[in-house]
């Protein structure tokens, strides 16, 4: 591939500059496909100095994700214990359920580097550039009715928003019901997806996407005045295999804690973190003060009449 013979000139000459012009006699191409071909490396993560009558330096590589050293860094029993990495894949998620039907265990792992159909709540997409955030689906058999499913969502955003301010040390909060945000912007959405038969939960899908890396202009434009990374409110660069086992290890702890207490602690935990509660709340057809949230993981909301609404899936 011509990246990798791009890449190879590279790596024979480290730190040094090399022009468009003598890249290009090198690999017999145009100096248009010499800029087209960095440019892809750029998207892939590859960072270059440009400068003028210099030509480009290589300067940075992608932080590529290996399962060696995912698993090296694990220190959980369950979770993360089988993982499958991807380098692309349409949806984490979709994968998981296809693993979840084929009879995979509990706490496997589905993580890719990049999505091209990263799911969303309300059929929304998410913005999933390869090489720059945790993509990833986590796959649980929890021996609960199904109607106790959404307190799986408080519980695994807990264990992010938990994770995320020990590893990246930045103020994040949650934002009803699935949304962690870091100076209102947000950067990390859960999605939770999960299949029953005759009332019996037969397992749960839990879909993470933490923009761990991201600069400004890996954004599409739209997203520039809502969104942020890590990186962005940290100052520098995480460790996205530090941050999984970060999130894993939180997320267990939880988890056990769920099967051994119930709900009762992670309401406790989640209220805690909460950025949603004694905030205005306005909806389509609801507009309030959020008070708290229930055992069934529903917003209570006091209306101006003084009456309480309860939301349980809503955009705020």
């Amino acid at each position: 591939m011509m990246e990798q013979r791009i890449l190879a000139v590279f790596a024979e000459r480290p730190g040094e500059y090399i022009s468009g012009e003598q890249l290009s006699g090198m690999l017999g191409v145009s100096r248009t496909a010499v800029w087209k071909q960095i440019r892809k490396l750029m998207n892939e993560g590859y960072t270059f100095e440009a400068v003028p009558r210099r030509g480009y330096k290589l300067t940075g590589e992608p932080d590529r994700l290996s399962v060696p050293a995912m698993l090296a860094e694990l220190d959980t029993k369950t979770m993360g214990r089988s993982i499958r990495l991807f380098d692309e894949v349409g949806s984490t998620q979709t994968i998981a359920h296809r693993l979840a039907k084929e009879g995979a265990p509990e706490g496997t792992l589905i993580v890719a580097e990049q999505q091209t159909e990263g799911r969303g709540r309300m059929g929304r997409s998410w913005h999933s550039p390869k090489g720059k955030g945790l993509w990833m689906s986590l796959l649980l058999r929890p021996r609960i009715p199904v109607q106790f499913t959404s307190q799986l969502t408080l519980l695994t955003a807990v264990a992010v928003c938990r994770a995320i301010r020990k590893l990246a040390n930045v103020e994040a909060g949650i934002k009803w019901p699935n949304d962690l945000l870091i100076g209102g912007k947000k950067v990390c959405g859960i999605l939770l997806e999960s299949s029953a038969e005759d009332e019996r939960l037969l397992y749960v899908v839990a879909g993470i996407g933490i923009s761990v890396n991201l600069d400004l202009g890996d954004y599409p434009e739209a997203l520039r005045d809502k969104a942020i990374s890590l990186k962005m409110a940290a100052g520098k660069e995480i460790s996205r295999t530090k941050l999984l086992r970060t999130v894993l290890k939180q997320f267990e702890e939880l988890y056990f804690l769920y099967q051994a207490e119930g709900f009762a602690p992670i309401k406790t935990a989640w209220e805690a973190l909460a950025v949603s509660l004694g905030k205005p709340v306005r909806t389509h057809s609801v507009s309030g003060i959020a008070e708290s949230i229930d055992d069934s993981g529903a917003l209570a909301v006091r209306t101006e009449e003084g009456k309480i609404v309860k939301l349980y899936s809503a955009e705020i």
